[in-house]
């Protein structure tokens, strides 16, 4: 073979490796949150669509707020758009399973961030907090600066959500330890800061004497910290949140929220969509498994200096 030829073949062999790399690189990829007017999922949106583009790709963010029939659409707009993969935090532990199923029909990865399905083996990756840990820690921390007696009242979740469960439970199981601390009152405020505010002024007409609030996340406890400084009850009813969000975490430097437990949503948002790129060049996510936690952190005062940026704490 002349060396010629043998150029030849190389530049040939070159030109079809860069033709099928040209094949993998780009695309759209489709990022649907729940509502980015809460800060949790609006960052978990803006580092999805940041991570997505750094990779090359396109990216765009679509909200369904929690609506099954709004999430099914936004799947076929995914669909119709060719999206590549789709970063999907579910609306609904069950009723998202469909929108997932006709993703995975039309051959688009399904990464879901933050909460989880009632069905194994659609997703290619499952990326959540750590709920039972980060609550469990939590609820640690609420004992240590609320104190070991007294009446309590709790905030929760959505209820089709099963971070709500998982963090109740995790709740549960630390504070009924304690036989002098009896939970008074709870009710669902759905995540949600207006709906914290008015379920806590309900609970605290009902029982003006509790001690303290455990809250499912940080929007219900700031929500409830308002209706408590409208009551003139913050000075003896501490509150506790879940996110570490930006403004929990100015709460807790006004001294209105005594904690909040960070969820590495900034981390495991970034994960999900280099996950999609590695499925997406190699036919694999290179994770170990399907669920994959990620652990909690509880921020107070102690380090609240180290809270560099929304939903992130620094070595």
């Amino acid at each position: 073979m002349t060396s010629k030829s043998k150029f030849l073949m190389a530049a040939a062999a070159f030109a079809l490796t860069l033709s099928a790399s040209s094949a993998w690189a780009g695309g759209l990829i489709s990022i649907i949150v729940n509502d980015p007017a809460n800060p949790y999922w609006l960052t978990e949106g803006n580092v999805a669509a940041a991570t997505a583009k750094k990779l090359g790709y396109d990216a765009n963010v679509a909200a369904h707020k929690a609506d099954t029939n709004v999430e099914s659409n936004l799947i076929d707009t995914a669909i119709t758009n060719k999206s590549v993969a789709i970063i999907l935090d579910p609306a609904n532990a069950s009723g998202s399973i469909g929108a997932v199923k006709k993703a995975v029909a039309a051959n688009i990865p399904v990464f879901l961030v933050n909460a989880e399905i009632n069905q194994e083996g659609l997703a290619k990756g499952q990326l959540v907090s750590n709920n039972a840990q980060g609550a469990a820690l939590g609820a640690q921390e609420w004992v240590k600066l609320v104190g070991e007696k007294g009446n309590y009242a709790e905030l929760l979740g959505a209820p089709s959500d099963n971070n709500a469960a998982t963090r109740s439970n995790g709740y549960e199981t630390v504070l009924s330890q304690y036989s002098d601390l009896n939970k008074a009152a709870s009710q669902v405020a759905n995540w949600d800061r207006t709906q914290g505010h008015d379920k806590m002024q309900t609970m605290l007409q009902a029982n003006p004497n509790i001690v303290g609030v455990i809250s499912g996340n940080d929007e219900m406890a700031l929500g409830a910290i308002a209706a408590l400084k409208e009551a003139g009850k913050l000075s003896s009813i501490k509150v506790g949140g879940f996110d570490g969000s930006p403004d929990a975490v100015a709460a807790i430097k006004a001294g209105e929220l005594q904690y909040t437990v960070l969820q590495p949503v900034a981390v495991f948002s970034q994960k999900a969509v280099e996950q999609a790129d590695s499925f997406i060049k190699t036919g694999k996510t290179g994770a170990a498994a399907e669920k994959q936690l990620f652990d909690c952190v509880v921020i107070n005062k102690d380090n609240i200096d180290k809270y560099s940026a929304a939903f992130t704490l620094s070595n």
